[in-house]
């Protein structure tokens, strides 16, 4: 009897402190529902996410702002990356945080200014000459190296492949094997290969192969209509920083010189402000011309109030560009001073800016909505708690910080499993709750041993 082992389809994620969120939970006519899409609570705040959302879609929205406001651990990072669930994943979204503007290596208007291009996607439309089928033969031909060495490489590859009409065999360049590689292509994959670039684009399974026990098989297509070689339309989706990056790379040879050239190269270089407006002018143009659409996208940027006055000017100007994202910012902070200079100011970010965004609020989770978020979590984290325990984490929740009860749950659960058990129990919370200390505590502690540490 031979038996295989075969890889499941389970797959085992990492799971982080967003991983329960899947969008805003709302009704079709925009409504927050009270538990849905790891949502609970914040119910004004998800609405008005919604109606942010529905603009985006309308392209109602671009070159605006909106700013997250509400004291830690009220769900503006998870609101955020509802707004981007509900998107789907053809709107660009990139979040940053405002310390990471402050580099060494590249200005800080630099690293905005490429966040914000990263933020801008590009929706292009060409018609092109491919082979498009399923594979049917897959193999790559070995010749001399052309090295002079001992081993062999691939000197060509001969692939197979087949549509509703007929089937056509091709001889490829080894250059094309690697792309075919780095792809997995395998045979009863649908495939097309660019005729003039030799770029390969794995579609999926063919169908045929749908009855059969093939558990990796992440989408099935049917067989592809008329001839193997043909004009397709294909839809390309690439942003604004893609397109910086590609032109400002040196299109360097396949000689030891380049290479080394390309490996010596620092990995960081400035794009010049000339090559971004050459790029402009040519997405402009193709914008008009029908060829290419703009896809606005969104910019999340977490502690806004890291950020200091020459980078609120610079958003200032930014959000008034033709080609500019919607940006989201969130800040946990009050009236404080906006970094780098004396002046206070809400939320720590100057008047001239606040003007321009529209805030929302987020409110302090209540006890029975805490509760609610730490049984989403055990089960997220596929842990077993009882009420009473549940109960129990709600009220340190409350006493501490929602952060610090999510936190106690994974090593409450190790010391279950220490003592026998696999349901987290009071007693196990108890161990724990007096091993890690909470912020409120440590301060605490700090004001009654003051004399003991280094002021």
């Amino acid at each position: 009897m031979k038996i295989e082992e075969v890889q499941s389809t389970i797959k085992n994620q990492r799971i982080a402190t967003h991983t329960h969120i899947k969008g805003l939970g709302l009704e079709p006519n925009g409504r927050p529902l009270p538990l849905a899409a790891g949502f609970v609570g914040q119910a004004a705040a998800r609405e008005a996410a919604g109606l942010v959302v529905d603009m985006i879609r309308e392209k109602k929205m671009a070159g605006r702002a909106l700013l997250l406001a509400g004291p830690p651990g009220t769900g503006k990072t998870a609101l955020a990356l509802g707004i981007s669930q509900d998107l789907g994943s053809k709107v660009p979204f990139c979040p940053m945080v405002g310390s990471e503007v402050y580099s060494s290596e590249v200005k800080k208007t630099e690293v905005l200014m490429e966040n914000f291009r990263r933020a801008i996607g590009l929706r292009m439309k060409e018609n092109k000459e491919v082979y498009e089928g399923e594979v049917t033969e897959l193999s790559p031909e070995e010749g001399e190296s052309v090295t002079g060495g001992y081993g062999k490489s691939i000197s060509h590859v001969i692939i197979g492949l087949k549509t509703v009409k007929g089937t056509k065999q091709l001889k490829l360049d080894p250059t094309i094997y690697d792309a075919l590689i780095k792809e997995k292509v395998a045979v009863g994959d649908i495939i097309y290969i660019e005729s003039n670039s030799g770029a390969v684009k794995r579609v999926g399974r063919s169908d045929a192969f749908a009855t059969e026990f093939d558990l990796e098989a992440e989408e099935y297509v049917p067989l592809p209509k008329g001839e193997v070689h043909k004009k397709k339309e294909i839809v390309q989706d690439v942003t604004l920083h893609d397109l910086d990056a590609a032109n400002a790379r040196p299109q360097g040879g396949q000689d030891i010189l380049s290479l080394m050239g390309q490996m010596m190269k620092p990995r960081k270089t400035e794009i010049t402000d000339k090559l971004r407006q050459e790029i402009n002018k040519v997405v402009n143009r193709y914008v008009d011309e029908g060829v290419a659409e703009l896809v606005p996208g969104v910019l999340f940027i977490d502690e806004v109030h890291m950020l200091d006055m020459e980078c609120f000017s610079y958003l200032n100007r930014a959000l008034e560009s033709s080609l500019s994202p919607i940006v989201i910012f969130a800040t946990n902070r009050g009236i404080c001073t906006v970094r780098g200079t004396d002046m206070t100011s809400p939320h720590g970010i100057p008047v001239d800016l606040l003007d321009r965004l529209v805030i929302v609020r987020t409110e302090t989770y209540g006890p029975a909505e805490m509760i609610q978020i730490l049984a989403i979590r055990a089960q997220v984290e596929g842990l077993e708690i009882d009420e009473e325990s549940l109960a129990y984490l709600g009220e340190i929740g409350q006493q501490a910080s929602l952060r610090h009860a999510v936190q106690l749950l994974s090593p409450a659960s190790i010391v279950a499993k220490m003592n026998g058990r696999d349901k987290i129990c009071k007693v196990d919370l108890d161990e724990v709750s007096s091993l890690y200390l909470d912020a409120k505590s440590s301060a605490r502690l700090l004001q009654e041993q003051q004399d003991r540490y280094i002021s």
